[in-house]
């Protein structure tokens, strides 16, 4: 009998374990049919066939020279594009809820949005760039930079290192960046324009240079946050908990943090400002695969690559003849979703 007691508890992690295999696997299969219905969806409806033989077959006459066209100008790259933007907007909604140990924590807590608006609209006034690829790099660099800013301020002085202090570092930074970004734009009307699209969050018109910058850096940030996971773990049972496991926080922080600001700045430059993805997904990844961030991170990947590819699916065939920036329809299932959570946590703490 004792070694039967003693069997239980390998039976319940291995059961465990072919549970997270298995919703990882079905995830898999709902991304590549999401990726399958986004290359067939559109302002022109396409097959199956349509869209294999604007692949790989070579065009034969007038209408399979559109078809080509649209699948690979425009369906392609933009399902690309949704798909790498979503699996970082998710890893990085995952990472900053970890790192703050605040459950309502979104990237833009570490001013990347605003600090990659920001740099848009300065050069876009300075230089008039108006090709996404000239002020993508700027874009990436403004997000950078606000958020070694955020990190750098609330690392020193008293509080340095509370996640408290980050939250409200960020919040102040937030607000300066906005107010300079909505002050320069209202003096100009190129950068103006830019922002009002800038602002709406987009994977509609990107070309292959900037999705191929931005997937760099996300696999750099990818590989920094799969580094971290071991000891987020660890980070969640509180510094000092960590700290007497052996846990280099200050290490750890810091690669997390930059994983985070890689992945949500690239996202970012890349499609504008996209809230809410990495709030959502986090939450609905926990409670798939638990709170081990080993599980979660992977789990986040999926659920935001899914999660944007259907947004902006539904953002092609809501508004025919055209169409809703997927950042408009994320806000829309998005603002819900925060206040549910924010509405069950008050519920659960009265």
């Amino acid at each position: 009998m004792g070694n039967k007691v003693q069997e239980r508890p390998a039976f319940g992690v291995n059961e465990t374990y072919r549970r997270r295999i298995a919703g990882l696997g079905a995830l898999a299969v709902v991304l590549v049919i999401a990726g399958a219905l986004s290359l067939i969806i559109g302002a022109r409806g396409l097959s199956l066939s349509e869209v294999w033989n604007g692949l790989f077959s070579p065009p034969g006459n007038d209408q399979q020279v559109d078809i080509a066209l649209i699948v690979n100008t425009v369906r392609v790259p933009r399902t690309i594009l949704a798909i790498i933007a979503g699996v970082a907007l998710g890893v990085s909604g995952a990472l900053i809820q970890g790192h703050t140990r605040n459950p309502i924590a979104d990237t833009g807590l570490l001013g990347v949005n605003t600090g990659a608006s920001f740099a848009v609209v300065f050069v876009i006034y300075l230089f008039g760039f108006t090709n996404p690829y000239q002020y993508v790099w700027f874009a990436f660099a403004g997000a950078a930079i606000a958020g070694v800013v955020v990190f750098g301020l609330s690392s020193i002085g008293r509080g340095a290192g509370n996640p408290l202090t980050l939250a409200l570092v960020g919040q102040g930074i937030t607000v300066f960046l906005a107010a300079i970004t909505t002050a320069v734009a209202l003096a100009n009307r190129d950068a103006l324009n830019a922002l009002r699209f800038w602002n709406a969050g987009s994977v509609a018109g990107v070309g292959y240079k900037v999705i191929w910058s931005a997937a760099v850096f996300i696999a750099i940030g990818l590989v920094m946050a799969l580094a971290t996971l071991p000891a987020l773990n660890l980070l969640n049972l509180g510094d000092d908990v960590a700290r007497g496991l052996g846990v280099n926080i200050a290490l750890n922080r810091t690669l997390g943090l930059a994983a985070i600001t890689l992945l949500a700045g690239a996202a970012t430059a890349a499609c504008g400002p996209i809230a809410f993805v990495g709030l959502m997904v986090a939450h609905v990844a926990r409670y798939l695969a638990g709170p081990d961030y080993r599980w979660l991170v992977p789990y986040t990947a999926l659920l935001g690559a899914i999660a944007l590819l259907l947004c902006d699916i539904v953002g092609r065939v809501v508004a025919p003849p055209g169409e809703l920036a997927v950042g408009i329809v994320v806000a829309l299932v998005g603002a819900p979703f925060f206040a549910a959570l924010v509405w069950r946590g008050k519920f659960k703490n009265s």
